[in-house]
């Protein structure tokens, strides 16, 4: 995280990589069975929303605990990428594809994140 002052939530990477994940499973959602379509996009609100949350709390052990909420629905959104995917519930595979990367760069950015809330507190 380095020296770099943040005055939001929105100026964290792990946020903005979660958002864009939002909007896209968002625009994804709209050509998926209904019950599939409520459950990732619930998930992957959660995803951006709980960073944002820990972000306003006043402790690091809160902030961490809402991280790793953060990571348990980003586990979530993959896998039902991944169901999406193997029920070819869609044509565009090449999305979904693009949409489980997303997943899988946020996952390290997200513990990197984490860790270094670890170090904070310890500090």
């Amino acid at each position: 995280m380095g020296d770099k002052i943040y005055h939001s939530f929105t100026d964290l990477e792990v946020w903005q990589l979660a958002h864009e994940l939002r909007l896209k499973v968002y625009l994804l959602s709209k050509y998926l069975p209904k019950f599939i379509s409520n459950q990732i996009t619930r998930s992957s609100a959660s995803i951006g929303a709980n960073i944002a949350e820990g972000y306003g709390r006043f402790h690091f052990q809160e902030n961490i605990q809402y991280c790793r909420q953060a990571r348990g629905s980003l586990e979530e959104t993959k896998d039902h990428l991944l169901f999406i995917k193997d029920a070819q519930m869609i044509n565009k595979i090449s999305s979904i594809d693009h949409l489980i990367k997303i997943c899988e760069l946020l996952l390290p950015k997200l513990n990197g994140y984490i860790s270094y809330l670890k170090h904070q507190k310890n500090n």
